[in-house]
C-alpha cells in the first residue's frame, strides 16, 4: 500500500489528489544524521565545537557575530586559510542584514519564506556578485519589511546604483518613493482608471502635478483620517491562537476578533505580535498617538 501511494503521488498531475494523499505523510528527522542531512565525516568536522549544520541553525544576526568572532579562536596559520571564506561569508551576511533578514535562520527552507524575504535575498545575493551593468526590475520590495528597516534597504538599493546598474522598483511606500533619483506616476486612478503617466521626474515635479493623487498625499493636501468610531470587540466571538511556534513566531499567544477590520504590526524579525488579547499593544498605540492623523 506505501509503494502505491508514493508512486500514485509522484506520478499525478493532480494537485487535489497529491493534496489527498498528503493526508497520510508525515515529516520526522532522519534517525541516522538527526535531520542534519549531511554525513558523518563532514559532521566530525567541527570550529569552536559547532559543525557546519550546527551554525546552520543560528540566525544570521547570530552567525555574523559567531564568524566576527573566529579570528580570537583560530590560530595564526588557520587564520590565513581562512581569511578569504570569512571576508565572503561576513560580506554576504552583511548584505542579509542591510535588507532586514537578520532574523531568518540559515536552515530556513525557501518555500517558508514569503515574497519579499525571497526577494530580498535574491537581491543580497546579486550585490554580492558585484556585477555592473545590470537592469534590476523589483516589485515592491518592501513588503512585509519594517519601517525601520527600510533606510538599510534603501541604502543597499542606492549601493547597487552606485556600482553601475540601473535600478527600478514599483513601489508604493513613501521613503521609497522619496528616495528615487526619477520617479513615474502611473494613474490617474487604480485599475481601469489607470494606464495613463501623470508625472514623471524629481519629487518636486510628483508634488506640484494636480492631476497626480500621489502628488497630492505627498504633499499634504489629502489625507487618510484616523477613524472616529471603532467597532466594539464581541469576547464572544474570537479566534484563539495559543503558543504558535513556526518560523519566526516563538510562543505566540493571540485572540483575534470576528466581524472586524484587525490589524496585526510588529518589529520585523521579533516574532512578537502588537495585538493582544484583541487591543492594540500600548508602545504601538504611543506611537500612533505621536503622528498626526
Amino acid at each position: 500500500m506505501i509503494n502505491n501511494l508514493e508512486r500514485r503521488y509522484l506520478e499525478t498531475e493532480s494537485e487535489w489528489k497529491r493534496e489527498g494523499i498528503s493526508q497520510y505523510q508525515s515529516e520526522s528527522d532522519c534517525e541516522k544524521c538527526k535531520g542534519m542531512r549531511l554525513k558523518d565525516e563532514t559532521l566530525c568536522v567541527k570550529i569552536d565545537n559547532l559543525n557546519i549544520s550546527e551554525v546552520s541553525t543560528k540566525s544570521i544576526s547570530d552567525a555574523k557575530k559567531w564568524f566576527s568572532e573566529l579570528n580570537n579562536i583560530l590560530e595564526e596559520k588557520e587564520k590565513k586559510i581562512a581569511q578569504h571564506i570569512l571576508k565572503e561569508i561576513n560580506e554576504r551576511l552583511d548584505f542579509l542584514i542591510n535588507v532586514g533578514l537578520d532574523y531568518l535562520t540559515l536552515s530556513r527552507e525557501s518555500g517558508t519564506l514569503s515574497g519579499g524575504e525571497s526577494q530580498r535575498i535574491r537581491l543580497a545575493s546579486q550585490i554580492g556578485s558585484g556585477l555592473v551593468g545590470v537592469m534590476y526590475i523589483l516589485d515592491e520590495p518592501t513588503i512585509g519589511l519594517h519601517q525601520r528597516d527600510n533606510k538599510r534597504l534603501i541604502s543597499t538599493l542606492t549601493r547597487l546604483r552606485d556600482l553601475g546598474n540601473t535600478v527600478i522598483v514599483v513601489e508604493h511606500d513613501e521613503e521609497a518613493i522619496r528616495s528615487g533619483d526619477y520617479i513615474v506616476d502611473l494613474g490617474p486612478g487604480a485599475g481601469n482608471e489607470g494606464g495613463k503617466i501623470v508625472s514623471q521626474g524629481s519629487i518636486e515635479n510628483l508634488e506640484n502635478e494636480p492631476q497626480s493623487l500621489t502628488g497630492q498625499y505627498l504633499n499634504g493636501q489629502k489625507s487618510i483620517a484616523t477613524p472616529l468610531k471603532r467597532e466594539n470587540v464581541n469576547n464572544e466571538k474570537l479566534i484563539k491562537i495559543n503558543n504558535a511556534r513556526k518560523n519566526n513566531l516563538k510562543g505566540l499567544h493571540v485572540k483575534i476578533p470576528l466581524g472586524l477590520l484587525t490589524c496585526i504590526t510588529g518589529v520585523s524579525g521579533s516574532g512578537k505580535s502588537s495585538l493582544i488579547n484583541g487591543t492594540l499593544h500600548p508602545l504601538l498605540v504611543a506611537e500612533l498617538n505621536k503622528r498626526p492623523s
